[in-house]
């Protein structure tokens, strides 16, 4: 009987429905075999014996090991401690919520998932003052470019602002505060977290947790974390500190078993929609001045991919707005930087032919076009550029990455797949359908290898059959089995 964490030597009896699929002749189960990580083989169910243990898929689907392009890592583990936000209506009910729940043994409340755009009210000391009292109170905001913090919170860190609400690089810092804690807290609820993620699927996950992670991911290996492959990202503030320790864009991280490489730069050039920081063009409504803001400047980031690419790193530049987007190609330009524009949600037409000229790829969250359409409706109403492009990328021969930004949406690639493909969530009509990606683009954009003799066995058994099945399923797709180099993450 096969277990989890056990090595296999063949799924018996499987359909191949994504990348690989197309080395085939027809859609008759095959044996897929594997030795050392690899496919070595497949073949006609039965034609070849099988040397070992074996998983019979009884004729169910499997696609290559799924990967997250965007997470914010410990955050997303550390979710579940936290009040969730994500059902509050207004500023007074969220104030509420916090008001009910319990606090940590530190003597803090901290909730998330909070979406003030769309409440008649807003945030405000007062408000939270009065429901929570003297005990330090913090609200992430959904997007985590905004947190709402009572007096005793502001007191506590060292911040004063009229309203409560600190945005961006004052957000982000309270972001990384909230999330140092222990080590062996969060590296348990981060290996927590990667089980539940290999339960959907996943076999590879890009972190961009705002720390320094490459001693992390050396902790977290040699305690036993094996679930998912990890790209890890540096900050600017650790750019220098890196290079000094020899880290170049896809080194593998000693003492982590090859699981564990170093990833890009990430740069935050700009804010998000949700927060109205976004670096538009057109400004936003009932303000003429405001355009959003821009974090980075464009000289200071082309010194930064200046000095990331000289040192071998490739560049992940957040752009959320068309002006960012704009000002981030034009460093890319000057300074021959690779990588990926993360989000492009805001898109000029002609940037969306450029992105491809340049060799960029584009990593996107489809979830995010649906939880954020009244808002674009709202706040981008008077943008001409092209809001949260997919399609429109792929025709345009851009690479395309598919990702959550978890904890802003889960961390489920079937759920940005169904997006992607549909634009809807069943709930509304689909949102500029225009802009679908077909079933087989959405897949791509979700995997880095293929089900094919001579490639890794990073391997997801599903029970329906992605190209074909109801959009709620592709949504919720029941996951049976996930391999990662030929080893069980995940076994129904």
């Amino acid at each position: 009987m096969t277990s989890i964490d056990e090595s296999v030597a063949a799924i018996r009896q499987v359909r191949i429905a994504g990348p690989g699929r197309e080395y085939l002749m027809d859609d008759e189960p095959v044996d897929i075999h594997i030795d050392a990580g690899q496919i070595v083989d497949i073949a006609p169910s039965g034609a070849l014996p099988v040397r070992g243990q074996a998983i019979d898929a009884h004729g169910a689907w499997v696609v290559p090991g799924l990967w997250d392009s965007h997470v914010h890592t410990v955050q997303w583990a550390l979710v579940s401690e936290r009040v969730a936000l994500h059902d509050a209506t207004s500023a007074r009910e969220a104030a509420a919520l916090m008001a009910a729940s319990a606090y940590f043994v530190d003597g803090r409340r901290i909730g998330t998932g909070f979406r003030d755009a769309l409440w008649g009210d807003s945030p405000s000391v007062e408000i939270l003052d009065a429901a929570t009292g003297d005990v330090p109170t913090y609200l992430i905001n959904a997007d985590v470019h905004s947190a709402w913090l009572n007096s005793a919170a502001l007191r506590r860190e060292g911040f004063v602002t009229p309203d409560g609400v600190l945005r961006e690089e004052d957000a982000f810092e309270i972001s990384k505060r909230l999330n140092a804690v222990e080590p062996l807290h969060s590296d348990a609820a981060v290996k927590t977290a990667g089980r539940a993620a290999a339960a959907r699927g996943v076999t590879g996950i890009v972190d961009f947790d705002m720390a320094w992670n490459a001693d992390a991911w050396v902790r977290r290996a040699d305690s036993g974390f094996r679930s998912q492959r990890i790209e890890f990202a540096v900050y600017p503030a650790d750019l220098e500190r890196a290079i000094a320790a020899g880290l170049r864009t896809g080194d593998s991280l000693d003492g982590t078993n090859g699981l564990v490489h170093v990833g890009a730069l990430k740069v935050i050039t700009d804010g998000s929609l949700g927060t109205r920081t976004a670096a538009c063009t057109h400004a936003y409504p009932g303000d003429e001045s405001d355009r959003g803001v821009l974090n980075v400047s464009p000289s200071e980031l082309i010194q930064l991919l200046t000095r990331s690419t000289g040192a071998g790193f490739a560049a992940a530049v957040h752009a959320i707005g068309d002006r960012a987007v704009s000002f981030a190609l034009d460093a890319v330009t000057v300074t021959g930087a690779r990588g990926t524009i993360e989000h492009a949600q805001l898109v000029r037409h002609a940037d969306i032919a450029r992105i491809a000229r340049l060799g960029l790829a584009a990593s996107i969250q489809p979830q995010h076009a649906l939880d954020d359409r009244d808002l674009v409706d709202g706040y981008w109403a008077d943008q001409t550029a092209v809001g949260y492009p997919m399609a429109a990328l792929a025709r345009a021969g851009v690479e395309l990455r598919l990702g959550s930004d978890a904890p802003v949406a889960p961390l489920d690639p079937w759920q940005a797949i169904s997006a992607a493909v549909h634009r809807t969530d069943g709930d509304h009509a689909p949102w500029h359908p225009e802009e679908r990606l077909s079933v087989d683009e959405a897949l791509s954009a979700s995997v880095r290898s293929e089900v094919r003799p001579g490639d890794r066995a990073d391997l997801v058994i599903c029970s329906a059959d992605p190209r074909t099945t109801s959009a709620a399923t592709l949504r919720r797709m029941p996951v049976l089995a996930t391999l990662l180099d030929g080893r069980v993450t995940h076994l129904e």
